[in-house]
């Protein structure tokens, strides 16, 4: 299953128009309202570590295994425009296919939700660590001015739409099926006695990632034309529900 690298500003000193806020704490609040729908969708993520810098990011990404890093970010017009300008862009790595073909769906989904749909758009970066100096396919997402008061305040008052349609993005990206999140439900297995498949996607011709002994105990994350989200030994994937008791 997908995995991913999040990686909310750790730019606390970028203060928002609106008082006591700054872009660590809304990108960490978006990052936060992103969670439950990464985990009901079945994409594995790792947060950044917001004591650490750019560069800090970067070298943990570096240091496992993702398929995505996603840098989540608000921007900030220079002194002489402050205040002034809005708009959403979404950077990429000029040379990585991959990296373009993700912002755009990202910029192309977040033109549904944001008030001025004409402003959104991806760019290619020659200069953004984040999406430079990753293993990983990479984007950095500016979402909104935080300099700005109607962007600031649209971004606060819409960070659950603007969550669901980031993972609505990456599930799109990884063609697998988006799912809203909802609460964790335990469950257990009931094949009578055999193995039940986990499968990396929710079809019979899903790839069988690990088989799963009858009466397990499991955690369903989400659910999706009679199959389930959920983990098992380290892996996500998708089990049918057929075999599947909800305690």
């Amino acid at each position: 299953m997908p995995r991913i690298f999040l990686s909310p500003s750790t730019q606390e000193w970028n203060p928002y128009v609106t008082e006591g806020k700054n872009e660590e704490l809304v990108m960490n609040q978006l990052a936060d309202a992103m969670e439950p729908y990464l985990r009901s969708t079945g994409i594995e993520y790792v947060r950044n570590n917001p004591s650490r810098n750019v560069a800090g990011a970067i070298a943990d990404s570096n240091a496992g295994n993702f398929d995505v890093h996603l840098a989540l970010h608000s921007n900030a017009a220079p002194q002489q425009f402050s205040g002034m300008l809005r708009g959403i862009d979404i950077y990429f790595a000029p040379r990585s296919y991959h990296s373009e073909t993700l912002a755009t769906i990202i910029a192309n989904n977040l033109q549904r939700i944001y008030p001025m749909p004409e402003d959104v758009t991806a760019r290619p970066t020659t200069s953004l660590g984040e999406v430079l100096r990753t293993k990983a396919v990479a984007v950095l997402a500016e979402i909104g001015y935080h300099d700005n008061p109607e962007d600031a305040e649209w971004l606060q008052n819409n960070l659950q739409l603007i969550a669901q349609t980031m993972v609505l993005s990456l599930a799109d990206y990884f063609g697998i099926p988006f799912i809203e999140a909802g609460p964790v439900i335990p469950g257990t297995v009931d094949t009578q006695g055999s193995r039940l498949n986990l499968r990396s996607y929710p079809s019979l011709a899903g790839k069988i990632l690990i088989q799963i002994p009858d009466r397990t105990q499991l955690l369903l994350y989400g659910e999706t034309d009679g199959w389930y989200v959920t983990e098992y030994n380290g892996q996500t994937g998708y089990v049918s529900g057929e075999f599947i008791h909800r305690n």
